[in-house]
């Protein structure tokens, strides 16, 4: 779905810090994948960059298919959504209104929104529990509550790739648990997820496959179970961890070790 050869990110201009190096990566097509690794290592660089928000400085980019460098906008946003690490709800919007900017890549020649547009935003409202914000100001949400509805905006998009820098921030333990529910359904169905995730048993709960992200480069790569091991996470994060089964799943699920 989407593949990095030997590229370099980081952010713009002649000064712009190059964050990443060499990365070569696949995202499979149809799988939750997460993206892990401690703070600063470029999680959101990478991620900013396949949303095309950051150039990239080097390397190739290819998007189902097509040099990411060649594509308008409007192509882009039809094949790649996000949601952001952190946004200001706009002031005085209706949270609809807000879910209704997802529709923009299908939007008219009059730059309207038609009845297939308010369809889509509703349904997607439908799935993240948020319709009962449909009139209400996005500014007068929580924080967590605010999360869902830009979860929201990117599933009424109906793009092909979803990218989500920290995929469950601000969400409480059943919210947090519904929304991976939800991506893992998706997935199932076709959509390609790439995550960003702070949750390490979360992502072990639900992801297909792991991208480990350490000091500007790619640690380890591959399904879950073979990249959730102890030596690797200790590696990524520079603590002690064990890994042990889930009692129900038998995922396998990391725990820190105290005073090491």
């Amino acid at each position: 779905m989407i593949r990095l050869t030997n590229a370099t990110c980081g952010y713009p201009g002649p000064n712009g810090r190059k964050v990443l190096h060499g990365i070569d990566l696949h995202v499979h097509r149809g799988l939750v994948t997460g993206l892990l690794g401690p703070n600063g290592s470029g999680k959101s660089t990478l991620l900013l960059t396949m949303a095309g928000v950051l150039p990239l400085h080097g390397g190739c980019l290819e998007i189902d298919g097509h040099n990411a460098a060649g594509l308008k906008s409007r192509q882009r946003a039809r094949l790649v959504c996000s949601v952001p690490q952190s946004a200001e709800p706009p002031q005085a919007l209706a949270c609809l209104s807000v879910v209704l900017m997802g529709r923009y890549p299908y939007l008219s020649f009059l730059g309207t929104y038609g009845p297939e547009d308010r369809e889509a935003a509703l349904a997607a409202m439908a799935q993240t529990a948020t319709l009962n914000f449909e009139q209400r100001p996005a500014d007068q949400l929580s924080g967590g509550e605010f999360r869902r509805v830009l979860l929201a905006r990117a599933l009424a998009q109906g793009s092909a790739l979803m990218l989500l820098d920290e995929a469950t921030a601000g969400l409480d333990m059943a919210r947090a648990v519904e929304a991976m529910d939800l991506l893992k359904a998706r997935a199932r169905q076709g959509l390609t997820v790439l995550a960003a995730i702070h949750d390490l048993n979360l992502a072990a709960l639900y992801c297909d496959r792991l991208i480990l992200l350490k000091n500007g480069g790619v640690l380890a790569e591959g399904p879950t179970h073979e990249v959730f091991r102890p030596e690797l996470l200790r590696e990524l994060y520079d603590t002690n961890i064990v890994v042990a089964p889930h009692p129900v799943t038998g995922a396998p699920q990391a725990h820190l070790v105290p005073g090491e």
